[in-house]
């Protein structure tokens, strides 16, 4: 089974417990503490869409709302600087959120300095590192990329994407737009490029014609140049000879 399909299955399984909750804000806790903690969840807007956690808004569980919307749009920096008004993680939040904070890395840029890396994921050293990086991150199956020791760097070949942010479908729509003109534009060009090169290849070919028909010319006129100056040849030596070849009319 596939990362994605394993996805659908989870946020079904989650949607379907947090929609049959009501008047519970203690079982809507229960069921975001378990969502942001399972070791194979990485989206969590539509657990968010559900009506039933709205339950949780003004009330003191409140923060636990938030805490799903780090954990769909956040990362552990950010968690970080608002964990005095989040719930405190568990160890399996910990390494949920580190994880979906390298994916956020890894879709920003391709390369990633391990330097970087340590700082954002809170990593004290490398062997702790691409520890994290093979046994919960490549192996896990949401990034794939190479490690290179001496350069000290990880470069990303795959990485799963997250919850899309607010406003960020607008944004990839206007690149999409953007995309869609260039090679609109592209398409124009190359488009011209080819008529270009077939009315070159039509006037090549013109061209040739031409020179094999007045080479066929020239050689014509030479052939009957030669002949003419044989048979003048010819009757010249036979007036002297008093033969008559009669090769002129």
């Amino acid at each position: 089974m596939d990362i994605e399909q394993m996805q659908a299955e989870h946020i079904q399984h989650f949607v379907k417990q947090a929609s049959t909750i009501n008047g519970s804000t203690s079982s809507l806790v229960n069921i975001i503490v378990q969502a942001t903690s399972h070791p194979s969840l990485f989206a969590f807007t539509e657990i968010l869409s559900v009506p039933n956690l709205l339950e949780l808004q003004g009330t003191e569980d409140s923060k636990y709302l938030d805490l799903l919307q780090m954990f769909a749009h956040g990362t552990w920096s950010q968690y970080n600087c608002n964990a005095s008004k989040l719930p405190q993680l568990i160890p399996e939040q910990v390494l949920k959120l580190k994880q979906l904070t390298m994916l956020t890395l890894a879709e920003a840029n391709k390369v990633l300095p391990y330097d970087v890396l340590m700082h954002e994921l809170d990593v004290v050293n490398v062997r702790e590192l691409e520890d994290f990086l093979i046994n919960e991150c490549m192996y896990v199956g949401i990034v794939r990329g190479k490690l290179d020791q001496q350069r000290r760097f990880f470069e990303v070949q795959f990485a799963a994407g997250r919850d899309l942010r607010p406003g960020q479908l607008g944004d990839m729509m206007h690149t999409l737009s953007d995309w869609l003109g260039t090679s609109d534009g592209l398409l124009i060009t190359i488009q011209e490029k080819i008529k270009w090169a077939d009315s070159m290849s039509e006037l090549d070919k013109k061209h040739k014609k031409e020179n094999v028909e007045m080479l066929e010319e020239a050689k014509n006129a030479l052939s009957l140049k030669m002949l003419f100056t044989m048979s003048r040849r010819l009757t010249l030596t036979s007036e002297g000879t008093g033969v008559s070849l009669n090769l002129v009319e």
